[in-house]
């Protein structure tokens, strides 16, 4: 065990909210909360600069898969560092780790995704599909095919483009878009699905029939992809009626558009696969997009994984001699590439997909519990990537008003409990390591029933009203 060091809590707190920009602050309530300042995490477990100790219950932000400390991905990182940290991967220069890993996740990816392109993480790793895709169709004489498909509440990351590709309305006020590239569909919200949907499948018929209905207003000539993630992560943890993203596959085939699967959370096991396309969804994408668990989050890296088909395409010499004119300094970086290969080679020694898939269920079914409380209104997701949606009414399926913050109010409660969740609005986030027991999602359980039953008493004493 590393020891926690002895800081001085109150001078970082205020360091702190006078020099960090923090992603997505309220800055309208950020004077007054500060931060919890994490300072150690072991397994499954963090510590904050007060000592107290806290179950993850978010993995970092959906990347710890395999826990902190792990000693092999420690040393695989100190030892690249000492050879080669980073050097150009641009035009005809490369480094052993990254040739190793991206021969390794061609191996692992399905159907014929064998070329690699690396980032820092999944915004910039979906960024390079759209791009590669504009490039790709402007090379095979198709230039018209630019316009991008995306879901509402989806999140696909926070760069100018894949910011636009998120279709998360609440992230939309106070920033600007390109105008006319990013078109959106409806997510597939199984527990709030249109008025009249009343199967599984009369949802899923919707909800291909719209995409079609929308290929068809812009034009399939002008459409280059369709991003989707396999289960919406930060869009609430959405999972899409039975054969939807194989329909909505057949689709973009029918139409010269490619499929996008945004794997940045779902892949490297939090599904109980090393990707979740193919062995999930019975799907092969035209690419897929990683981050966060390709390393469990010790070093940043992103990869960008294309078919042959179109890495074909993007290799054709040009006859006005252009090149495939983006990268990124960090691309391919060693170190970055060595911790990932490290990781994966734990994750298939551990037997960490089998993991999941022998847990994930008993998480989903205690967590599904929460159901008989008078405020949980749904329980959703797969294996170690779930949910549940606060309601004021489960009868009319009616939210909490924004100023309620129910969300905020479940995860303080679960804090002081010593659990840490997201809240996102009225939702309850749970992407924790997947190194968890059983005994520890009982744990996990126990403190969110206790943390909704002090919510409602919050509610109640704030003449806030609960539908019977």
């Amino acid at each position: 065990m590393v020891e926690l060091k002895n800081y001085n809590a109150g001078a970082l707190r205020q360091a702190d909210l006078d020099h960090c920009i923090h992603p997505w602050t309220d800055f309208s309530d950020w004077p007054r909360t500060g931060s919890t300042i994490m300072a150690r995490g072991e397994g499954a477990y963090v510590w904050d600069v007060d000592g107290n100790k806290f179950i993850d219950g978010i993995g970092g932000l959906w990347f710890a898969n395999v826990g902190f400390g792990r000693k092999e991905l420690i040393d695989a990182a100190t030892k690249q560092l000492g050879i080669l940290p980073q050097y150009s991967y641009f035009t005809n220069l490369s480094n052993p780790p990254a040739i190793e890993l991206a021969a390794k996740l061609a191996k692992m990816a399905p159907g014929d995704l064998n070329h690699v392109f690396y980032s820092s993480g999944g915004s910039v790793a979906n960024d390079t599909a759209a791009r590669i895709a504009h490039y790709y169709f402007d090379n095979t004489g198709r230039r018209n095919k630019r316009f991008l498909i995306s879901r509402k509440s989806a999140y696909h990351g926070s760069t100018f483009l894949a910011a636009a590709l998120s279709g998360k309305m609440g992230d939309k006020p106070g920033f600007h878009f390109p105008e006319g590239l990013v078109h959106h569909i409806s997510e597939a919200n199984s527990y709030r699905a249109p008025t009249g949907v009343s199967s599984a499948a009369a949802h899923c018929d919707f909800l291909v029939q719209e995409f079609e209905a929308k290929i068809k207003e812009l034009g399939a000539d002008n459409i280059a992809c369709f991003f989707a993630e396999p289960i919406m992560g930060a869009g609430g943890v959405l999972v899409a009626p039975a054969g939807y993203h194989r329909r909505m596959k057949d689709v973009c085939e029918k139409n010269d558009i490619l499929y996008v699967a945004d794997e940045v959370v779902t892949a490297f096991g939090r599904l109980g696969h090393m990707f979740a396309s193919k062995a999930c969804f019975d799907i092969v994408p035209d690419m897929i997009v990683t981050a966060k668990g390709i390393t469990s989050g010790y070093m940043p890296l992103g990869a960008t994984i294309i078919s042959d088909k179109i890495y074909e395409g993007i290799s054709r010499p040009r006859a006005d001699g252009a090149i495939f004119s983006h990268g990124f300094t960090y691309s391919g970086h060693a170190a970055s590439c060595a911790v990932a290969l490290a990781n994966i080679g734990l994750m298939e020694r551990e037997g960490i997909c089998e993991h999941v898939r022998d847990v994930g269920p008993y998480f989903e079914e205690r967590l599904k519990t929460l159901l008989a409380m008078p405020i949980v209104g749904d329980v959703r997701g797969s294996h170690f990537m779930l949910c549940f949606e606060a309601v004021q009414d489960k009868k009319t399926k009616a939210l909490f008003a924004d100023e309620v913050a129910v969300g905020k109010r479940i995860a303080r409660h679960a804090q002081q409990r010593g659990l840490i969740i997201r809240p996102i609005g009225n939702l309850c986030v749970l992407s924790p390591s997947l190194i968890l027991t059983k005994i520890e999602i009982d744990q996990i359980v126990d403190i969110l029933r206790d943390s909704v039953s002090a919510t409602m008493a919050d509610l109640n004493h704030d003449g806030i009203k609960i539908a019977a």
